[in-house]
């Protein structure tokens, strides 16, 4: 099989980079990762195209966000030590007294913080899939009622265990099967627990994962909200004020 103009180029940057002698110990994957953010290679979209797509997504208004009483959020309760969804799963809302001599607040302070259910938050999760041998990252213009533009672009799946496990009542995160089963669908270039913030989530971690679909795998986009993107253009799209949510940052920084 013919190779592409990309993995041409590939080789001939693997070949330089190895000659320098600087990267005894880098895999081939984590050169590749480095080569395919130099260029836009995608066989689909220019960023221009990227750009008005994420406008479009916005434009739809798939949400709407308005500011109510805590007393008024319907099926969460407000008991003696915390805030807590009648169901026991999602998230609670506890006190903190914190004692320190370390920080810019002198011998401490109190705050409250939200807990997940369980120590282990969710799966953050993106495919990676060839078309004529260029890497593409499937990704979604997610909305959350948190977001500065309402729509962030998010990883492929994006779910806590308490919506993964359908606590809500409503569907299963799509693609999740992709990450419950990754050895079978495909390779897994990256797959560990990494933490959230800890001034506002308390012993919060979330499973970060890259999985890699072969080439040949036929995988269908969901609705218009999702999109293959390169790497090029996820690190341009980060050039944006918050057009990329954290989840993505967390997992291609390994990158």
């Amino acid at each position: 099989m013919k190779k592409s103009g990309y993995l041409l180029k590939l080789d001939e940057y693997r070949k330089t980079i190895r000659a320098l002698e600087i990267s005894k110990n880098v895999t081939d994957d984590k050169l590749e990762f480095h080569f395919e953010s130099l260029k836009d290679w995608s066989v689909f979209y220019t960023f221009k195209e990227i750009k008005e797509w994420y406008k479009t997504v916005i434009d739809k208004k798939e949400m709407t966000v308005e500011e109510i009483p805590i007393s008024e959020c319907e099926k969460w309760i407000i008991g003696e030590n915390d805030i807590y969804h009648e169901s026991g799963e999602f998230f609670s809302i506890k006190g903190l007294r914190v004692k320190t001599n370390i920080r810019e607040v002198k011998k401490g302070w109190d705050q409250p913080i939200i807990k997940q259910t369980g120590f282990d938050g969710g799966i953050l999760g993106i495919i990676r899939k060839r078309f004529d041998g260029i890497p593409h990252y499937l990704l979604e213009a997610k909305s959350e009622p948190g977001n500065p533009n309402m729509v962030q672009i998010s990883p492929t799946l994006q779910a806590t265990f308490s919506n993964i496990n359908t606590v809500h009542l409503g569907n299963v995160p799509r693609y999740l099967n992709f990450f419950q089963n990754s050895e079978k669908y495909g390779k897994i270039h990256y797959k560990t627990w990494l933490a959230e913030d800890g001034g506002r989530l308390y012993n919060k971690r979330n499973l970060n994962m890259l999985i890699e679909l072969d080439e040949s795998y036929n995988i269908t986009l969901a609705n218009d909200n999702f999109i293959w993107m390169s790497m090029y253009q996820i690190k341009e799209c980060l050039r944006h004020d918050a057009w990329v949510a954290n989840s993505i940052r967390s997992i291609i920084a390994y990158l």
